[in-house]
């Protein structure tokens, strides 16, 4: 099964609201089930317990400056590996230039190891996520400034 199939069945399954799937062909098995981690607990707001505006001002600023840059965001669930062995340099650091195509990072998913290439030719501005360390879909993994022109 391919990497964007897989994808496709995680759409799926999150987009259905299903619990539980379960698919066996010749060539693959395959057993999803979904756990609801979220607490059940509803909070409630009170008017003092709202953001004021001077509080909300400083992420306002914040979300314009960021808006120029890309997010390269986790394609799957798996572990973030910055390098192809621990011996090994990183792919990328802050600060380097890629081009499109460039190799970012290692997502390792049930023992398959997906390299994720940028999407765009810029500058690493920020990597979002720590090596060896669990990423979900769709996370932010790198902050990308575009070279325009």
């Amino acid at each position: 099964m391919k990497t964007k199939e897989i994808q496709e069945l995680i759409d799926f399954i999150t987009q259905s609201g299903l619990e539980e799937v379960h698919i066996e062909t010749e060539a693959i098995k395959i057993h999803v089930k979904r756990s609801n981690a979220m607490p059940q607990q509803v909070a409630s707001l009170s008017p003092n317990s709202l953001s004021s505006p001077t509080q909300v001002a400083p992420i306002l600023q914040e979300n314009r400056l960021a808006t120029n840059y890309i997010t390269i965001k986790s394609p799957m669930i798996g572990t973030f590996y910055r390098s192809p062995s621990p011996e090994e340099t990183p792919f990328v650091k802050e600060g380097d230039a890629v081009a499109k195509g460039t190799k970012l990072c290692i997502i390792e998913a049930m023992k398959l190891y997906n390299e994720i290439e940028s999407e765009v030719t810029g500058k690493i501005i920020q990597i979002l996520v720590d090596d060896i360390s669990p990423v979900e879909y769709d996370q932010p993994l790198f902050l990308v400034e575009p070279v325009t022109g």
